[in-house]
């Protein structure tokens, strides 16, 4: 799957799950910030979480948040396990 056509999806999934809508240039701003850095940076990692879920205005728990800090660190940062943090952050509140 090319980078665009996940672009697509999660917009997609985030606008199914939630009912909102966030645009390309938001996901763009927010990434700009994102570094690879970041991922290794727990600090920064969870306040990457708390950004994502700010602009979709839901929720998302402490023991979510430690679940996708797990699962990040375990996996890297590739695609594969950002498309599982997205499944991840849209499953469980």
């Amino acid at each position: 799957m090319s980078g665009k056509d996940m672009s697509k999806d999660v917009l997609n999934v985030v606008k199914k799950k939630t009912g909102k809508n966030v645009t390309d240039k938001d996901i763009q701003k927010l990434a700009s910030g994102v570094k690879p850095s970041t991922y290794q940076n727990e600090a920064q990692l969870r306040q990457l979480i708390k950004q994502v879920s700010n602009m979709v205005k839901v929720p998302v728990s402490d023991k979510t948040v430690n679940d996708i800090v797990k699962a990040v660190k375990a996996g890297g940062a590739n695609p594969n396990s950002m498309e599982q943090m997205m499944k991840m952050i849209m499953g469980k509140k």
